[in-house]
């Protein structure tokens, strides 16, 4: 048995006196009335303490922070309000108070990876469209919060949630799978295309999604062919330790998946907290907290149910299923030449170092019977893996793009239903 999620809970344990001396010098140094607290001892005290206490945190669930957005010139209040919910995930609609009561906007389901961090990490996304959509998102739940009792979460899981979530939404909306949705958002797609699915969404648009990850392989997709299936099953996989409500789930930990993520660029990440330690140091308040907001965000991780997370690295990763059209849901194959309603569009990073050029647009060869009119592709140059959906130039750039998609694709279908009326008379 692997003790390591044990190791690192009694790490964290142990470090509460360190952590309860250092807050307080902190306080100590940061005190306006600490003559010290305005020499160059004091600052470097203060920030050597600041720095320590957000490298030994564990970092909560963050919130999404919208107040207020501007809906047609008019700035109007923004709430959260749950439509949907079951233990692994809860659907959060964007309610802005009072912003209804010009023409209908576009219903739009944001797909959050389910990959190590909350669906937080795409605030960005959500404050881009939030003016001109009717937004709604899938909060993922950490599963070392969800009961044994609660039973497992796998793809076909994640797949049948979608399903039910377009349920909610009806049959028109919009969706965006970002990164890892990808896959089971397609796949979610063709079935209901294949079953003729009343809810069908309007479009699907895929960003930085490992589709087919044979093409330009990236250093994570080619670990995971190495590696194999059973590495990751020997080495990833740990039980939540008590007192967790999700004590004895089987799960690949938060903290690992941060580890994997931060080695990826160590040097950065270090010369970011020397930064940060000197901006504290020189007084630079507002550096100081670009970084925090940062790090607040990168640094709070979940722990994902491990049947989910070895389906995905099998079906996606090394078995490549979904190209090579041999993929089930449930022992029913995925047939993505069944889609022919549903538009695509399917959005890439020039530098993206996690899925790799022409592996969401593998997308666009693979749905045959869409029409020429309903696809789009973007590549995006000069952004990385998460400035395809975050960032400047993905709201100067390419929301504007995915929202003139929308809009095409409900121009092309309301000019669809007169013609349709017409034949239905004749």
């Amino acid at each position: 048995m692997n003790f390591s999620y044990q190791m690192y809970e009694m790490t964290l344990a142990a470090l509460a006196p360190a952590r309860a001396i250092s807050d307080a010098s902190l306080m100590v140094f940061r005190n306006p009335f600490n003559p010290l607290a305005n020499t160059s001892f004091g600052k470097n005290i203060a920030a050597g303490a600041e720095l320590f206490e957000r490298m030994t945190r564990r970092y909560g669930k963050p919130v999404f922070g919208f107040q207020r957005t501007t809906v047609d010139g008019v700035s109007v209040a923004v709430t959260e309000e749950v439509v949907w919910e079951r233990p692994f995930c809860r659907l959060l609609h964007f309610v802005r108070e009072g912003g209804e009561g010009g023409r209908p906007q576009p219903r739009l389901l944001i797909v959050a990876p389910m990959s190590g961090h909350y669906a937080t990490l795409l605030r960005g996304t959500v404050g881009a469209f939030l003016p001109t959509h009717d937004v709604y998102i899938t909060d993922w739940s950490d599963a070392r919060t969800v009961p044994l009792a609660a039973g497992g979460f796998d793809l076909d899981d994640y797949i049948d949630y979608l399903h039910q979530m377009f349920g909610v939404l009806g049959p028109g909306a919009h969706s965006i799978g970002v990164c890892q949705p990808a896959v089971p958002l397609i796949a979610a797609v063709a079935l209901m295309e294949a079953g003729d699915h009343h809810d069908l969404p309007a479009s699907m648009t895929l960003m930085g999604g490992p589709i087919d990850t044979r093409r330009s392989p990236t250093a994570v997709n080619l670990l995971a062919e190495r590696r194999g299936v059973e590495w990751f099953r020997d080495n990833c996989l740990h039980r939540v330790p008590f007192p967790h409500p999700g004590f004895g789930r089987l799960v690949y930990p938060g903290f690992l998946q941060l580890s994997g993520f931060m080695a990826m660029n160590l040097d950065r990440h270090v010369n970011a907290h020397v930064d940060m330690f000197n901006h504290l140091v020189s007084g630079d308040g507002d550096s100081a907290e670009k970084h925090r907001d940062f790090y607040d965000e990168y640094m709070a991780v979940m722990d994902l149910a491990a049947e989910y997370y070895m389906q995905t690295i099998e079906t996606v990763f090394v078995r490549h299923s979904l190209p090579k059209g041999q993929m089930k849901h449930r022992d029913r194959p995925v047939d993505l030449a069944a889609i022919h309603r549903c538009a695509l569009m399917t959005v890439e990073g020039e530098n993206d170092d996690i899925s790799g050029v022409g592996q969401t647009a593998a997308a666009q060869d693979l749905c045959v019977n869409i029409p020429d009119a309903l696809k789009v592709h973007y590549l995006q140059k000069d952004v990385g893996h998460y400035g395809v959906f975050n960032g400047s130039r993905f709201r100067a750039l390419i929301a504007p793009r995915i929202a003139d998609f929308h809009a095409n694709v409900d121009a092309l279908a309301r000019a669809q239903k007169p013609s349709r009326r017409k034949a239905a008379k004749g």
